[in-house]
């Protein structure tokens, strides 16, 4: 069975590698693409907080 994490690390390496292209994007001086790619980072990293609020009740719900 798969964890209910996953889908939250997913979301977070998402986050993280739209991070990494905005810095590179900011460093070439492309300035537009780097908001965009900031933009981008911030939505999967909520995302990823949902995910993990979600996975976590999961976890502690009573098991019936």
């Amino acid at each position: 069975m798969p964890s209910p994490h996953h889908p939250a690390a997913e979301f977070h390496y998402k986050a993280a590698h739209a991070h990494e292209a905005a810095a590179v994007a900011h460093d070439k001086a492309d300035h537009l693409t780097a908001h965009e790619l900031s933009r981008l980072a911030h939505e999967q990293s909520i995302r990823a907080f949902e995910r993990s609020k979600e996975a976590s009740a999961k976890v502690k719900a009573p098991k019936e």
